[in-house]
């Protein structure tokens, strides 16, 4: 039984699509630490970051590179920080977060959007890209 994030890259689960590749999709967490909180995945389902081979893991840092620029246009902020935890979640992820503070970075504190704030947050950082 694939992940969560395999169905969403099936289609089996809608999500607010940022960005993607024939490897790769961007899309915005439905729990976010702030508003603009991206996930950038690579498609193919491995559980953690440091088992994806070396091309692939150059790939998905290359995507999220790229993707966080546009976030950092797109949603105002200090910077954007980069979190990979893997535990919630058995396919590697890279957390994109747009930051005021440290406190941003934490996962304890989460903000509540609504579908029109995801949808309109998701098309600015298309925008960008």
């Amino acid at each position: 039984m694939g992940s969560i994030f395999t169905k969403i890259v099936n289609g089996e689960i809608p999500c607010y699509k940022i960005a993607e590749t024939e490897d790769f999709l961007a899309f915005l967490d439905v729990n976010p630490n702030a508003k603009g909180h991206t996930l950038c995945i690579p498609k193919k389902e491995v559980d953690k970051l440091f088992d994806l081979d070396e091309a692939s893991y150059n790939g998905l840092m290359q995507f999220s590179r790229t993707v966080a620029l546009a976030l950092k246009k797109a949603v105002p902020c200090k910077r954007v920080g980069v979190s990979v935890i893997g535990l919630e979640v058995p396919h590697a992820h890279v957390h994109l977060i747009p930051l005021q503070s440290m406190e941003d970075a934490r996962f304890i504190q989460k903000v509540t959007l609504s579908k029109e704030e995801f949808e309109t947050t998701a098309e600015a950082i298309k925008a960008e890209l």
